[in-house]
Parts: C-alpha cells; structure tokens; sequence
C-alpha cells in the first residue's frame, strides 16, 4: 500500500465527512508503517508506530475512520470493546485474545491472497474432478477378474479397448469443452465431503485461551472423520472443489508464518470505548477490574509477545488506536503510562447542520443514496430536493441539541421515521416518482420531534 497521506485522506473523503485532523493523523500512522519497512534493518528495529487516541462524542466518526482505513490498506485489523475485557481473576475475556484475533485477520487475508496466486491450477485440478464425475472412467476389463496372475496384466490392450479408451477421451474433451463455456452448470453432480466432528471448548475463564487452542488442535487430529455425500449443481461444485484444490496447493505453515509476520508489522487494533475502563476515585467492585484491564492492557500497547495456536507474536509494531467520548472521565485519568503510549491525540468535533447535510449527500453510500437504491427495486423512483435534506439536517441536528447527541446515527431514526409509510406502501403503490421536500419532512417528522416525551422514545 503505497497511497501518500494525501490520497489516504482523499480516499476517506469518499466516505466520512469532515474531522480533517483525525484523518490526516491516521494518514500519517499509515504512511509511516509504509516508510518503515523500507529503512535499514538496523533502524527497523527502533521505530515504533505513534498510537493514536481519538476523542470525540458518539456517532462523530471514529470508527468509521479505523474501519474505511484498514479496509484501504488491506492491513490486518480488528476492532474491539475495552468494555468486554476484564483483569484476570474477574469474569472476561483476556486482552491477550485481541492479538490472537488479530492474527486470525491476518491468516484469512493471506489466505486469500495465496489462493489467488493458485487459483488458475485450482481451476484446471477442479475440472479435472468434474469431468470425471460427469463422465467416470470405463471400467478395465482386466481388472473383472481378481482372480487373474499377475502376467496377465502385463498383456497389451485390445483393439477394442483401445477404442473405447479413445472415444471415452475424446468424450472427455468434449465434456471438458462444455464446462469452460459454462454450458453444464446446472447438471447435477454427486460430491462426497469429510468433516471431522470436533467439539467446541467453552471454558469462560480468562487466560485460558491458548489452552482452548491445544485442546481444539488434539481433537482435530484424533477425532474420526465422517464423509458425507451431497448433491450440487456444477457452479455449486466448481466452487467447492476449486476451494478444496486451493488448500491442497498452498502451503499451511507458510500461510502461518507470513500471517504472523503481517500481524507484526502492519497489524491495527482498535480499541473502543477506552473512556469506559477508567476507574472512579472509590476503588471497590467493577473498578477494581476496569485498574486491572489498563494494567493487563499497557504491556500489549508497549511490546510484548504473546502466545498464538500459530506461534508467538510481538506487539512491539502493531498500531493501536484508541477512542473513547471521555464525557464522564479525561484522557488525564487514564493510568500515566498508558497515556505515554498513544502519543498523538486528536479531538473530533460534535456535527453541525451543514455536517448533517454533506453526510447525507456527499457519500458514495449516503443514506439517501442507500434508500434510492432500496425503493428502486420496487419500481419507484425516490428523488430527494436540497431543501428536503436541509430539513432532515435541521431536524437531527435539533434532536441532537435537545436530548442526547448520538452523532450522526441521528440520522438512521429520522431517515426510518420518514419513510417508514412509504417502506410498507411501496410493493402497492401505484405513484413511482416520489419527492421529498421540506413539506414533505415536516409533515411526518414534525409533530414527533417537538413532543420531547415522544421524540425520546422514537427519534
């Protein structure tokens, strides 16, 4: 991924408005990670990503930056709740398993990206299998008798094996013809599976993860296998067998060790609702926890190495990104050195009406888009005018003021309440153009949201 902060940025652009500051930092991060892997190998060593710590109100856009960018670079990433770890002893999950689940991230994209260099084999292979389901050999008329010496296998074949071996090849040809035109995909063939019947180890108890690997691993190789035959279609089977013939070229442990390696260096994590593990000044019950998972948490964010199913794997490189809204605590509160760790910290601003506006219009998948698409598959045409949006922005960012500010997932509940009727109507209605206009808003959103009591519950 050799994109420059600049195209970064103007990749998200594509998807998040606004919040400049926060995209250029992660631009930055990024472009560094790609600067990185291209200095001596003495240095290498020496330069550790700059984490970065998010701050801003809900709905604002925080994930949505992490998420759009790990899907631009193709990097490992994962993104995970502070909330759901816990400081072991306490009933949780252990923040070790956010590595290992990052690592699974990183076996599955260099999975794909290996299959894709086999795939033309895998193809061939999986026609081969094909065509001898849909035409299996003759059988061998020296194999009739078992009773035979072995000199007699020794004998030339006959003419009129020898003829029946020509044609049932060139039947083959034929047959194998037909399938890459794709004129047998609906023929029905007979493919018989083996899965292996391993149970799944649930034991709860913090720390006990890279036990549940060894045990899961044991069964794989002890439990028998069980083959079942099912019946599908050639564009089904292709599939299947193509996916099959993949596995079989690509090497296991390489995938494993280059799926380690990627984790290591271009890994991202996203972590969550940070603010919530914050302890309060009274140290008793869940807070004690919330001490215990910072604690566990700051030797991951400063390096360690931590033990996978796939072998060990150090943190010494991976991105963290944290974010949190901070409404109740301050970045301050954290513990110190967790705070040294996530050097840069960038603050999201809370959305304006204009904000709510280019949302819902400059986007590639905006939500007004998205409903476009939606009723257009029933035959209507959905046309939204500028001053229809300006009082779908009005409206959310009124709510927003008045009760919670939930960001711009202010915008999911009012776009639903709006069109809501027309949803339910649409197979049934015989109008296809619809517009909606600041009248159109207003009628159906205005009574609710000026009704707080109501608003609080629908809106």
């Amino acid at each position: 991924m050799d994109l420059t902060p600049r195209q970064i940025v103007a990749e998200l652009n594509k998807h998040i408005v606004g919040q400049n500051e926060a995209k250029r930092s992660v631009a930055v991060a990024v472009r560094n990670r790609w600067r990185r892997q291209r200095v001596d190998d003495s240095m290498k060593k020496e330069i550790s990503p700059k984490n970065i710590m998010m701050i801003g109100p809900t709905g604002v856009g925080k994930t949505e930056i992490a998420r759009r960018l790990a899907t631009l670079t193709g990097a490992p990433f994962i993104k995970v709740e502070a909330t759901k770890y816990t400081e072991v002893g306490y009933y949780g999950r252990d923040v070790e398993s956010m590595v290992r689940e990052l690592v699974e991230n990183a076996l599955s994209i260099v999975r794909s990206t290996e299959r894709e260099k086999v795939k033309e084999e895998a193809i061939r292979r999986a026609n081969d299998r094909l065509v001898d389901m849909l035409l299996p050999s003759p059988p061998s008329s020296k194999n009739r008798n078992d009773d035979d010496d072995d000199e007699e296998y020794d004998e030339p074949p006959s003419h009129e094996e020898r003829v029946q071996s020509v044609r049932h090849e060139r039947n083959r040809a034929k047959i194998r013809k037909m399938l890459e035109k794709g004129l047998m995909e609906d023929r029905t063939v007979s493919i018989i599976s083996e899965t292996r019947a391993v149970p799944m180890i649930m034991s709860n108890m913090p720390g006990m993860e890279s036990m549940e690997f060894d045990f899961q691993e044991m069964f794989e190789k002890i439990a028998p296998r069980s083959r079942t035959k099912r019946d599908m279609t050639v564009k089904e089977a292709r599939e299947f067998l193509i996916e099959q013939e993949s596995d079989q070229l690509i090497s296991k442990d390489k995938v494993q060790t280059a799926a380690v390696e990627l984790a290591e260096n271009l890994g991202i994590i996203f972590i969550d609702e940070i603010d919530k593990i914050v302890a309060s000044e009274k140290q008793h019950g869940a807070d004690v926890s919330r001490q215990g998972v910072q604690r566990d948490l700051l030797p991951i964010v400063e390096g360690t190495t931590i033990q996978t199913k796939y072998g060990y794997v150090k943190t010494d490189h991976v991105l963290f990104i944290a974010a949190g809204a901070f409404h109740r605590a301050k970045p301050s509160d954290l513990m110190p050195e967790l705070q040294g760790r996530f050097p840069i910290r960038v603050e999201l601003n809370d959305l304006t009406k204009d904000d709510f506006i280019r949302i819902l219009t400059e986007p590639n998948g905006s939500l007004t888009k998205q409903y476009q698409a939606l009723m257009l598959t029933e035959d209507i045409e959905l046309v939204f005018e500028a001053n229809g949006i300006e009082a779908l922005a009005e409206y959310a960012f009124a709510v927003n003021q008045k009760m919670q500010n939930i960001g711009a997932r202010r915008l999911y509940t009012i776009m639903e309440r709006l069109l809501e009727e027309l949803s339910f109507e649409a197979p049934d209605m015989k109008q296809k153009r619809i517009i909606i206009n600041a009248d159109y808003v207003k009628q159906r959103i205005d009574d609710v949201s000026k009704d707080e009591d109501l608003s609080k519950f629908i809106l």
